[in-house]
């Protein structure tokens, strides 16, 4: 639209209108809808200057409300923009949160997110974090209770001066050497706090102590009374999948991520190549990518603004919206039959603290114009390919931004490198039953609910961040890192990455046969 025609309209009308206005303005191609904006706002609020600031009342939202269905249509972009809170029609946008919840979670669907309620950021307190923690530790401790080996598990206030054998369930606070080499660890409970201390000559034992990471809720078994406890076994809350399903249809799974779109160095061809695969476009494949039904990208979409130091001179585009409109793009050539399912990571334009919420529709409207997305949170939970007589898979995804700290401090983890063996980490994960046990691993927002307590026992842990490509077992659960679609950047090299590119884990959920699709 002109920007001519706008003014002269408004010059007409007796009003003033502000440049970034004008600028919103000039991005909608229906200029009736324009007009009709303009003099509903002449109406309602007797100014003759028009900024952005008007948009901020309330009482403003009726100009979009009232209009006729057909305005509203091609005004959904300049909404978002404005960033008004309005309910966009589901009939224009059929991936808003009201359709994703009639469209995924009734009974026929095959894709379901099942994460506890997502807390609302507020302004935050010590009393927050306390409750936090004071609630994991309630939670984590029924897990222990279940493990048969914890026998007789008491409360420290119930240790007496002299000295008995029991179990002890405690969140760890500290953890340190003394002269003799012997590893001691504080812990508390709801009741109170002691110190455990693990003999250096009992071999197995502390090479088990030393796994053990702060904050982590571990139990205890051995003797002692108020001032110490001897501990002769350490019992880990980790997670134990009785069986691996099969699923009676054979359908395929598909698990990607890291792939930085709007970085001069995304792998677009080979991104291309993907996309064709999946299109049927290659000979010989036509059988099998018919039975492809979901399509996982575990966080890092795009690549983002200001994400480090220096990235300006590393990405194609300035600004989020340019990046998820690229993005758009090439995820619109995947056929529509193939459900994809998606959670942010720390690239992705929403907020560092997790649980990071879904997409911010503001920046992310092309992505939302899909019709075949799921989003979800980081981290989520998600149910695929239930039926009548068989409950699905239950895939744990999280984009993995904790794994370094674990990689750098944890001694096993340091000695196998495992930044570079990610699959390792994951498996530390699952024993500890937490994705960030410890308070300096990631950022998060102290929900009241832990959203990082591994509640139910996944089928599936899929994770990115490391931009390294593996695929293990741990007690039944199939684990899945994946590889990156970005080349090497300064900043990889800086902290000596050695990403794998282009590598696609696809599972038969029939058969639960792997194969690995390489595109790089």
């Amino acid at each position: 639209m002109e920007n001519n025609e706008i003014l002269n309209f408004c010059i007409k009308k007796g009003l003033l209108l502000d440049k970034e206005v004008l600028n919103l303005f000039s991005d909608v191609t229906d200029i009736n809808s324009v007009k009709l904006i303009i003099e509903s706002i002449k109406e309602k609020t007797q100014q003759r200057v028009i900024t952005k600031d008007i948009f901020n009342n309330n009482s403003l939202l009726s100009i979009f409300s009232g209009l006729p269905k057909e305005n509203q249509q091609n005004l959904e972009k300049l909404k978002i923009k404005l960033g008004l809170n309005i309910e966009i029609s589901k009939e224009f946008i059929p991936n808003s949160l009201e359709n994703q919840k009639k469209e995924f979670y009734d009974d026929k669907s095959l894709v379901k997110i099942i994460n506890p309620p997502f807390s609302k950021s507020k302004k935050l307190s010590v009393g927050d974090f306390v409750s936090y923690f004071r609630n994991r530790f309630s939670e984590m401790r029924v897990f222990l209770q279940e493990h048969p080996e914890l026998t007789n598990p008491i409360s420290i206030n119930k240790l007496s001066n002299n000295r008995q054998t029991s179990s002890l369930i405690g969140i760890v606070s500290s953890k340190n050497l003394t002269k003799n080499k012997n590893l001691i660890f504080e812990i508390e409970d709801l009741t109170g706090k002691i110190k455990i201390l693990i003999n250096k000559n009992k071999k197995e034992l502390y090479e088990k102590a030393q796994e053990i990471t702060l904050d982590s809720v571990i139990g205890f078994k051995g003797s002692g009374m108020k001032e110490i406890f001897f501990a002769n076994d350490i019992i880990f809350p980790e997670i134990v999948l009785p069986e691996r399903k099969k699923a009676f249809v054979e359908e395929f799974a598909l698990f990607i991520g890291d792939l930085h779109i709007g970085s001069k160095t995304f792998m677009e061809e080979e991104f291309l190549k993907f996309i064709n695969y999946l299109r049927g476009k290659v000979p010989g494949t036509e059988k099998e990518v018919s039975k492809i039904k979901y399509l996982f990208i575990v966080g890092d979409l795009i690549t983002g603004v200001g994400v480090y130091p220096g990235q300006e001179n590393e990405i194609l585009f300035s600004n989020l919206e340019s990046h998820f409109e690229k993005a758009a793009e090439l995820l619109s050539k995947i056929p529509k039959n193939i459900q994809i399912i998606f959670c942010p990571g720390n690239h992705d334009g929403v907020r560092l603290m997790e649980p990071q919420p879904i997409l911010d529709e503001k920046y992310a409207w092309p992505i939302f114009n899909l019709k075949n997305i799921t989003l979800t949170t980081n981290p989520s939970l998600i149910n695929i390919a239930s039926r009548q007589d068989f409950g699905g898979f239950n895939v744990l995804m999280y984009h993995g931004f904790s794994f370094f700290y674990y990689a750098d401090n944890i001694s096993s983890l340091m000695i196998q490198k495992a930044a570079h063996k990610p699959e390792l980490i994951m498996k530390y994960l699952l024993k500890n039953r937490h994705l960030a046990p410890t308070h300096a691993s990631t950022q998060y927002f102290p929900c009241e609910k832990d959203s990082h307590i591994i509640r139910g026992i996944p089928d599936i842990f899929l994770a990115g961040h490391t931009h390294k490509s593996a695929v293990s077992y741990y007690n039944n659960i199939l684990c899945i890192s994946v590889a990156g679609w970005e080349g090497m950047t300064d900043y990889m090299e800086k902290r000596g990455a050695q990403p794998d590119f282009c590598k696609v884990p696809m599972l038969n959920l029939k058969t639960r046969a792997i194969k690995i699709l390489d595109f790089e």
